[in-house]
């Protein structure tokens, strides 16, 4: 790889929009040369907004390369904190965890999660599931080496009943974009993932009340409920999690520019 091929095709990046058109560049570049692919079509893709991520195969989260592919959400950076309070929540239990990634897309945050117990010497049940069946491909291959098995249905539905009263842990990173914010989203994610992975309804809140409708359940006594939402979200989110019966708070990280509403059965 040359500083003048880096500088060539970031600046095409670059012209196209991309912010971060060096790192793209040399990223690119070692997709082409790793697999044999044509550079200059990779870099056209890029151009016309097809995601970064559906181009190389991966997005890197958490420190793990997940694999990602077209019709898949893209694991977000700052979803990151949402697995950090999971395993914050996590090291209080003694038994082996038992942990469901709902909405899971590409099974990042099972992923993460299960990798950081595992190196610390734990083990953990993990499941996953979701209803778009090209995420559920994606996440068997992500989440096959930790033995997780990945169900395809709505929500729950797919779910195992010998599971129900079980989870400690319920990761669900649902959608909670409003619907009439959807145009505002950035082309690449607008237009090439899923929206269902996107579109949360009127106020961005429609699949968190159904997860949270059903979730008293599933989670065993002490058990957790994680989801991702926006600031102006979080108030409203509380108070459905308390009308279900769980005790519900807040967490926000300004460094991941994140927050997470976590809802407790008693």
């Amino acid at each position: 790889m040359s500083g003048v091929e880096v500088a060539e095709v970031a600046a095409r990046l670059r012209a196209a929009g991309c912010v971060f058109a060096e790192d793209e560049a040399r990223l690119l570049i070692d997709a082409a040369a790793d697999t044999g692919g044509d550079l200059n079509a990779l870099v056209a893709e890029r151009v016309s907004g097809v995601p970064l991520e559906y181009l190389l195969g991966w997005a890197e989260f958490r420190g793990l390369r997940i694999a990602v592919g077209p019709g898949v959400f893209v694991p977000r950076q700052r979803t990151v904190f949402l697995v950090d309070e999971a395993l914050a929540l996590v090291d209080a239990l003694e038994s082996t965890p038992v942990v469901v990634d709902l909405c899971c897309g590409s099974g990042a945050l099972g992923a993460a999660l299960a990798t950081a117990l595992l190196a610390e010497g734990r083990t953990v049940e993990l499941s996953a599931a979701d209803i778009e069946p090209a995420a559920v491909e994606c996440a068997r291959r992500n989440l096959e080496r930790l033995g997780a098995t990945v169900y395809q249905g709505d929500l729950f539905a797919p779910l195992p009943d010998d599971l129900r009263g079980r989870v400690d842990v319920l990761l669900a990173n649902t959608p909670y974009v409003p619907s009439n914010r959807m145009a505002d989203m950035p082309p690449e994610a607008r237009d090439h993932e899923p929206r269902t992975a996107l579109d949360g309804g009127a106020d961005g809140l429609d699949v968190f009340r159904r997860v949270v409708a059903d979730a008293p359940e599933w989670l065993a006594p002490g058990g957790h409920l994680l989801v991702e939402s926006s600031p102006e979200q979080a108030i409203v989110a509380t108070k459905i999690l308390t009308d279900r019966g769980l005790l519900a708070r807040v967490a926000e990280s300004e460094e991941h520019y994140a927050t997470v509403v976590i809802g407790t059965r008693p």
